[in-house]
């Protein structure tokens, strides 16, 4: 059993910040949809929107651009991330580390932004950072969190700073804090910048506080349930017959999915949202609905 940060601080709870073990990887990942959610709300929050947006409507732009300079500037922005250990949260083994380092996950997802993706971004369908890991092979929830915690680094150090003043154990008897500079998304330059930071200093090591709120087991936009619920639902449609009395009859998911072109996989994601805009459909909206609906269910079962 490890040690939790307020075990180590000797802070009562319950506390706003996410109370994982301070001396490995812990089994946690930073969900930017679920920031998204609370950004009308918090400050914090609010920033990190800003920031998911700025830098993926900036490589966004880069990869659909003509310009050779616009696309090496966006390509140079996603090869520049570093693999955000100062939060505890992931496993090394999933994360830029264990997947060649940030070079290689950028040139990834450089790769599908210019090629299998460049039809969803030119129809509007693909519009958020926390989209990429339904469509793009080899990303998921290790990936996307240590992208989603690099891009909110900025308000993420914000909110440290707010529970350093909030709760005076970081700072108390031998405990340290420590000012260390780390590379930040700017949203007003549209580019990284260097930025001294105060964090809390555990085994040697800064430490950088997450918001409760923001941290899950899964990320809510995943590509296994994207496939399972809109994907597969619109594939029903699509071959939907009717009896004699006008009563629609679906193929049963189980049977779509042993159907060519309908196996689960990012590419199959791809292929049928395609399909769904061509049609008029707008499965991505559709799929954030479905996961806004469970969330508030979940919310009220739990109250």
């Amino acid at each position: 059993m490890g040690t939790s940060i307020t075990k180590h601080y000797g802070i009562a709870g319950p506390v706003p910040f996410a109370d994982i073990d301070v001396d490995c990887d812990n089994k946690r990942f930073l969900d930017a949809h679920i920031i998204r959610r609370w950004g009308s709300s918090n400050p914090h929050a609010a920033t990190a929107v800003l920031s998911f947006d700025t830098f993926f409507d900036t490589i966004s732009l880069g990869a659909m651009s003509s310009a050779a300079s616009a696309r090496e500037q966006a390509l140079d922005l996603l090869t520049h991330f570093e693999e955000p250990w100062e939060t505890r949260l992931g496993m090394a083994a999933e994360g830029f580390a264990g997947h060649g380092g940030a070079e290689d996950i950028g040139s990834r997802i450089w790769h599908a932004l210019c090629n299998d993706l460049d039809a969803l971004l030119r129809v509007g369908v693909l519009k958020h950072l926390e989209e990429l890991p339904l469509f793009v092979e080899g990303v998921d929830r290790d990936i996307t969190s240590d992208m989603t915690t690099r891009i909110a680094f900025g308000a993420l150090a914000d909110f440290t700073a707010d529970m350093l003043v909030q709760y005076p154990e970081f700072t108390a008897g031998s405990h340290q804090t420590g000012v260390v500079e780390r590379q930040v998304w700017d949203p007003s330059t549209l580019t990284w910048a260097l930025r001294p930071v105060e964090l809390p200093i555990v085994n040697g090591k800064p430490l950088l506080l997450v918001p409760a709120e923001w941290v899950r087991s899964t990320l809510l936009l995943n590509a296994r349930r994207f496939y399972e619920t809109s994907v597969l639902s619109y594939a029903q449609g699509e071959q939907v017959v009717f009896d004699a009395h006008g009563k629609p009859l679906r193929t049963p998911k189980y049977e779509l999915k042993r159907q060519e072109g309908l196996a689960r996989g990012r590419e199959t994601n791809r292929e049928v949202t395609l399909r769904a805009d061509r049609d008029g459909q707008d499965l991505l909206a559709i799929f954030r609905g479905f996961v806004a609906e469970r969330l508030e269910l979940a919310k009220r079962a739990a109250a």
